[in-house]
């Protein structure tokens, strides 16, 4: 018999319960005996969800309050001093690791001021994960009563045995850092030998509750793997974690690419149970991997995307499986997602709004669950078990196929017609900017945000309005502009050099351009997690993509007028409303990324136009887009990925400025594709990093301008001016002081009116304190 199993399952609930009460627990609104039960009621509803769509093997420990691996590092008591010496009750120093904490002393306890541990992006997913921070004589100890053991025997009370899921020792380690902050310089790998006592006394307490398997996930396999120290972990790990007299059975997982070039690693597996791959992303490693996989060993085919939307292709996956049945027998196979489902929505049955004929092509994560058990049954005893739902599943493929939805003539005219002038701007770096600071007339340190002010209670509830028609369209407009106005004010007072409007209007940065494109759907409840109470509703491509008519150019050019300072269009780039929209998977993404940028091109032509001059074209999610693995299927990448770029910003003039905004990023990984974007500025998330970031500007000599974000804007925490002098003294030792600006990391929406004036106040005085040194210097 073939089993069906799900590797994880998505956590805030239909309804983003899970959200509502973390965010009423931080605003003190609920106790935290309140929001532990939320946890309790979603984490049993999921397993029951799970089990009614006849799923045989369902994970535990898949739940969390803000991010996995925090868990793990609570879990093994790998918590850095500065959180510890507070003597925080566990939740809320789980919290201050995740989003940092600053709140005033008080009769009963001393002030806290303590920023959050780093957090990035996991593997190419716009899923966000806490790196482990690690201390050169870094211990680890079990906690009281481990959170796997608990939601185990949580599940098994209520009748559904689960398999627990763990994030393996090596990958724990590998995607850790030391703690430099404080002066820490160790090699996480060789904490390995210190880390491995704490997984064997937690699998043994696991397995003493009754666990018969745990699934431990070693993603980073995927990976290139090119420090020896990595490889020769697994063997010490699993040979002894494998080992454990009276120890459960051992399921290894990977996902997001193929094993191949890391088969060498199996025969350290061995005595797993089980390999679990993923053969959505990586379909051609079956072969391989079934060759290499010993006799003992079942292999988990992931053949249910739980990166995306779209309905499996029953047909496709169901050949598949008998390949692999037909290589090494029914009773080693088991049919599973091909990642957790965590990265997609949760029921396809919220929604109430999408056209009929393209909800007929999606399953979100409930109606994976299903397709899970009935691929399953389908290979177990055969098609005729399950003939309505692979009838039906084929005609739901045929109906997309043909689809006037999914291809535009016009679109595909237009991209015939690209000319190799139109990736290049007008003239060189150096000829432009000396236009750009003769029209602009910036200072030295020159100061601005990277887009988005703070989306108050007010401006959702004037959108919720109306969307529901209890405002009609000229007062929504009329309030958004006095929005802007307020934001003009502010940013004038505080003293910024380049003002923004503020994005009042946009709901999201991907969704409100992709409600004014054609080629894409919206659903109104398919939230899905990015980073700890934050969650985004990414639109869907599902056709060719074009603009209709300017997206942003009456909010840009009438915050224009209120100002006498530039004001800074802003634009989301192509490869970014690629990434974080659900994108076709019956297209290549070049295709996609190339229609989204003659979009783009076209807005920013138009915003030009407007009298905008400062143009920002944001592309967060690039570094995401890049294949987990070096080689041509990564220059490919950075091949199309560029040229969109390009495509799309260079139709202006040499004095309008193009900015454009990354999200944290290991630069060293493709650095050439960087330069090649040409922006004339650029932003980067860097207040949590290391020097290492802004190394790589200095060896490489990044010939344009730059503006490594001087704080945190993830965390409500207010930094110091002399915390931002002294990032950007830090700065000043790699980038040169006429090509550096000064700006927060990222967008500041999810923040509150009072800490963004504080903090932005701190930083344009520190950028004061700059010009002035350097200008007396001179």
């Amino acid at each position: 018999m073939v089993s069906s199993s799900i590797l994880g399952f998505p956590r805030m609930g239909a309804n983003r319960e899970l959200k509502k009460a973390t965010e009423a627990y931080w605003a003190g609104k609920i106790s935290v005996e309140s929001l532990i039960e939320t946890g309790k009621t979603l984490r049993a509803a999921h397993w029951r969800l799970q089990k009614e769509a006849g799923a045989d093997i369902i994970a535990s420990n898949d739940f969390s309050f803000y991010d996995q691996i925090l868990d793990h590092i609570q879990l093994f008591n790998a918590v850095p001093e500065r959180y510890t010496k507070y003597g925080l009750a566990p939740i809320d120093e789980f919290f201050a690791m995740g989003r940092g904490l600053q709140r005033p002393a008080t009769q009963a306890s001393p002030a806290v001021d303590v920023p959050s541990l780093e957090m990035v992006k996991w593997f190419d997913s716009n899923y966000h994960y806490v790196k482990p921070t690690l201390a050169n004589n870094q211990s680890f100890k079990l906690s009281a009563n481990p959170k796997p053991v608990a939601e185990f025997l949580e599940a098994k009370a209520q009748g559904i045995t689960t398999r627990p899921v763990l994030v393996g020792p090596v990958s724990f380690l590998h995607l850790g850092k030391a703690d430099r902050a404080a002066g820490h310089n160790v090699e996480p790998i060789t904490l390995l030998e210190n880390l491995l006592p704490v997984y064997e006394e937690l699998l043994l307490k696991l397995a003493e509750a009754g666990a018969e398997t745990v699934q431990i996930d070693e993603p980073i396999l995927v990976l290139d793997l090119p420090d020896p120290r990595t490889k020769s972990a697994f063997k010490t790990a699993y040979e002894r974690l494998t080992a454990l007299a009276n120890g459960p059975k051992l399921v290894i997982a990977t996902y997001f690419g193929d094993i191949v070039h890391n088969l060498d690693v199996l025969p350290s597996l061995v005595k797993a149970s089980a390999i679990h791959i993923d053969l959505v992303r990586a379909p051609q490693q079956l072969d391989e991997v079934l060759k290499a996989i010993a006799p003992s060993q079942t292999i988990s085919l992931g053949l249910v995307d739980g990166r995306n939307i779209w309905k499996t292709n029953f047909q496709r996956a169901i050949e598949t499986a008998h390949k692999a049945i037909d290589a090494i027998g029914a009773d080693r196979i088991v049919i599973s997602t091909s990642s957790s489902l965590l990265h997609t929505p949760h029921t396809l049955a919220s929604e109430k709004k999408l056209p009929a004929e393209v909800v007929d092509w999606f399953s979100f994560a409930a109606e994976k669950a299903k397709e899970v058990a009935i691929l399953a049954k389908a290979v177990t005893s055969g098609n005729a078990s399950v003939q309505a739902e692979l009838e039906a599943n084929a005609r739901s493929m045929d109906a997309r196929k043909n689809s006037t939805r999914t291809n535009d003539p016009a679109v595909k005219e237009r991209q015939s017609k690209i000319t190799p002038d139109m990736y290049n701007r007008k003239s060189p770096f150096a000829e432009r900017i000396a236009k750009q600071q003769k029209h602009l007339g910036l200072p030295l340190f020159p100061t601005t945000t990277i887009g988005s002010f703070p989306q108050t209670k007010e401006i959702r509830v004037a959108r919720q309005k109306l969307t529901k028609g209890e405002i009609n369209t000229a007062e929504y407009e009329e309030f958004i502009n006095k929005e802007i106005e307020l934001v003009v004010k502010e940013q004038e007072a505080i003293g910024l050099d380049v003002l923004v409007h503020g994005e009042p209007e946009r709901n999201d940065m991907v969704q409100y351009f992709g409600e004014r494109l054609t080629g894409y759907v919206f659903t109104t409840h398919a939230w899905v997690q990015s980073y700890g109470s934050r969650c985004v509703r990414p639109p869907i491509i599902v056709g060719d993509v074009s603009r209709p008519a300017p997206m942003t150019v009456k909010e840009s050019k009438y915050a224009q007028t209120l100002t006498q300072k530039p004001m800074k269009g802003m634009l989301t780039g192509p490869i970014t409303c690629l990434r974080w929209s659900f994108p076709r998977d019956d297209v290549h993404q070049s295709v996609q990324a190339e229609q989204l940028a003659l979009a783009l091109r076209d807005e920013v032509q138009d915003l030009e136009a407007a009298g905008v001059n400062v143009i920002q074209v944001d592309e967060p999610a690039i570094r995401e887009g890049l294949p987990l693995r070096a080689g041509t299927e990564r220059e490919a990448y950075l091949d199309w990925a560029v040229k969109s770029f390009r495509l799309s910003t260079t139709g202006v003039e040499d004095s309008t400025q193009i900015h454009s905004h990354f999200c944290y990023s290991e630069f060293q990984d493709f650095f050439h594709a960087i330069t090649a974007l040409d922006a004339d500025v650029m932003s980067i998330e860097c207040s949590k990093s290391d020097a290492k970031l802004l190394k790589v500007f200095e060896d490489e000599a990044y010939p344009r301008h730059i503006g490594p974000g001087v704080y945190d804007i993830h965390s409500p925490r207010v930094p110091s001016e002399q915390e931002i002098r002294d990032r950007i003294a830090e700065m000043l030792q790699y980038l040169k002081p006429e090509q550096l600006w000064i700006d927060p990391d990222c967008g500041l929406k999810t923040r509150q009116w009072p800490e963004t004036k504080a903090a932005l106040i701190n930083m344009v005085n520190a950028a004061k304190y700059y010009r002035e040194k350097y200008a007396n210097k001179a």
